[in-house]
Formats: structure tokens, C-alpha cells, sequence
């Protein structure tokens, strides 16, 4: 098995190095042959090679297996013009290897149940999974442009862009509780009316699961006021990218989300959706755990192995269930442990 670390910029480092960890106590508990590689993407990219991604890091995670992804950008470079910033080299790295299908699970664990803003009946036992389109619409749509008096930029889909991401979510609440809501703006956007004519042609395949239309400003609302009315969202890219982060202030914490963006053929690109936390960066205080879980995720979708992804989701939540906490998600007893603490707890748990 060949993955490919890609820490990146900001806190990316810090979480990367216990993902490392955690895929080292796997490959020693479960006798698997895994072998690791790192390089530069982002922002230490820029500085190092004077580009986001290089051709060569490029090939590296064509010819890995899986990648894992810390984050890219920060203020260090802000200023620069949108087409050198940061996040084109993780937009590369999306388009080029066709990781078009991101999944985003929002679980709230009963232990961080009230580290959230929202009452706990609300949120606690939350299992909810966005599935979003990743490689397609305003953000790669062309033409764009940018002039000091104007700007523009075009949402374009595909009706077989369309049709492969509704698959997989269709797929993905068959393996769950057969419900799936779909959102859209149809009411004003036309690529929205084409996005719910195709999901209704994909739902023809899939009579067991029922299908709900939402538009975007009702799905927020519905997100805050009645989470657990959701099991699976299937959405396009920008509609799905603001959604995923308010299901992710759900369970109490940014850091404790993984996600996984999918190929085809379930080749993946693994990240914790914090992205760079520039504020704490250096610290040691960031939760590691969404890293960890996205490693979780990475075994479940990429390498198949259900029993190691269970064994690491676990041992995540022994260490939640006795006491331990990074400040993100510390109660009044908890007992605080750093960056670094919280990834070696989980990892002897692990082994």
C-alpha cells in the first residue's frame, strides 16, 4: 500500500504527523505492508518551488494509492494573484486525478455532545453524510475573469457530471438508511433545474430510496433548526462546500470531521475539513482527530479494510470516553492533552 503525505500548510504538518502515526500502529498491529512518502503542496510549495503543486508531486499521487492532505494556505499569502495561491495546487490535485465525489460524515460523538453551540437532544446521536460534487461547477467553470470596475465566474455541470455524483450518493444512502435529500437552487438557477432533472432520472434506478428535493437556503435553515430530518445530502460543489461546514459546527468542533474525495475507483485524497487554522498553527493544540478519522476513512473506502477503519474509529472514541480532550472539545473535566498526546493516546489504543 502506497500513501502519499501531503502536510501542507499551517497546522497540516502537526495533524499529518499523527496520521503517520496511527497508519504505523495499523501496520504493525495488523501486519500490513505500507509504505509512506511526503512532499510539499500549498503555500511551502510556493515558497520551495515557486509554484502550488509541482508536475513531479503530481506524478507522486497518481502512482500512490492514497493520499493524505494536512492544508493549504494562510495569510503568508494572501496577496497573491488567484491563479498562484495556495489552493490551486489542491484544486490541481482534485481536477487532475478525478476526485470528483467528496464525502463529508458530520457524527457527533455523545462525549463531545456538548462542546456544540446547539442543544444536545438536537445534535446528539447525529449521523449524517453530504456527499458533494468536487471537480465540476463555479469553481472550475469557464470563463472567469476578474477587472477593476468587474468580475465573473460560470456554474457549469454536465448531465454526466451530474449523473456520477447523484450515483454515488444514491449508492451510499442504499448502504445506510435509503433516505436522500437532494439541494439545488432550481428556483432561479437553470444548471440547478438540469442538477434535479438528472437526479430524478438517477432515483429510477434506486426505488428504495427515498428521494427529497431542498433548496439551498431551506437546507441551511434545516441543518441548524432539525439536523437529524438528514442522512445522506448530496450537493453540487458550492452549494455542498457552505453546507458541509455548517454540518460540521453540529458536532461541536471543525476538528473533529474527516472527509474523503473519491475517484472511480475509490482511489482517495483523505483530509480533516479545518483546513490551516493559521491562528493556532505551532501551537500543539490542534485536534488531530479529524486527520485521524479521515485515515479511517482511507482504509474503509480505498484499501477495503472495514475491520481496521472500526479499530480506529474506536480507539478514537476510548480516548473520548475516558476523559481525554483537546481544548476544542474540552469539557469541565476533561483532561486537556495536547496535539501530539492526543495522536500517541490513540495510537497505543490502536495497537
Amino acid at each position: 500500500m502506497n500513501v502519499l503525505l501531503l502536510p501542507g500548510d499551517g497546522v497540516g504538518p502537526e495533524v499529518c504527523n499523527e496520521a503517520n502515526k496511527i497508519i504505523k500502529a495499523v501496520a504493525n498491529r495488523f501486519n500490513l505492508d505500507i509504505f509512506i512518502d511526503e512532499d510539499l503542496i500549498g503555500g511551502v510549495s510556493i515558497d520551495e518551488n515557486k509554484t502550488p503543486i509541482t508536475d513531479e508531486v503530481i506524478a507522486k499521487a497518481k502512482s500512490s494509492d492514497a493520499i493524505i492532505l494536512g492544508g493549504v494556505g494562510g495569510p503568508k499569502w494572501d496577496n497573491l494573484p488567484s491563479k498562484d495561491k495556495p489552493e490551486k495546487g489542491l484544486l490541481r490535485l482534485r481536477s487532475d486525478l478525478k476526485f470528483f465525489a467528496n464525502l463529508r460524515p458530520s457524527i457527533c460523538f455523545s462525549e463531545t455532545s456538548g462542546a456544540s453551540s446547539l442543544k444536545k437532544e438536537i445534535i446528539e446521536d447525529l449521523d449524517l453524510l453530504i456527499v458533494r460534487e468536487l471537480t465540476g461547477g463555479i469553481y472550475f467553470g469557464e470563463p472567469r475573469e476578474k477587472s477593476t470596475k468587474s468580475a465573473f465566474n460560470t456554474m457549469i455541470y454536465s448531465k454526466d457530471e451530474i449523473k456520477r455524483i447523484s450515483e454515488v450518493a444514491f449508492e451510499s444512502a442504499m448502504k445506510r438508511n435509503k433516505k436522500l435529500c437532494s439541494v439545488d437552487k432550481a428556483n432561479v438557477l437553470e444548471v440547478s433545474e438540469l442538477w434535479r432533472e438528472v437526479v430524478d432520472e438517477t432515483s429510477l434506478k434506486y426505488p428504495e430510496v427515498k428521494l427529497e428535493h431542498m433548496l439551498v437556503d431551506n437546507a441551511a435553515m434545516q441543518l441548524v433548526k432539525d439536523p437529524k430530518q438528514f442522512d445522506v445530502i448530496v450537493s453540487s460543489n458550492l452549494f455542498g462546500d457552505i453546507l458541509s461546514d455548517i454540518g460540521s459546527m453540529l458536532t461541536g468542533s471543525i476538528g473533529m470531521l474527516p472527509s474523503a474525495s473519491l475517484d472511480q475507483d475509490s482511489k482517495g485524497l483523505y483530509e480533516p475539513v479545518h483546513g490551516t487554522a493559521p491562528d493556532i498553527a505551532g501551537k500543539g493544540v490542534v485536534n488531530p482527530i479529524a486527520t485521524i478519522l479521515s485515515v479511517a476513512m482511507m482504509f474503509k473506502y480505498t484499501f477495503e479494510l472495514k475491520q481496521v477503519s472500526t479499530e480506529i474509529e474506536f480507539a478514537v472514541k476510548q480516548a473520548l470516553s475516558n476523559g481525554y480532550a483537546t481544548q476544542d472539545i474540552a469539557q469541565s473535566n476533561s483532561k486537556i492533552l495536547s496535539t501530539e498526546e492526543m495522536g500517541s493516546l490513540i495510537s497505543d489504543y490502536v495497537q
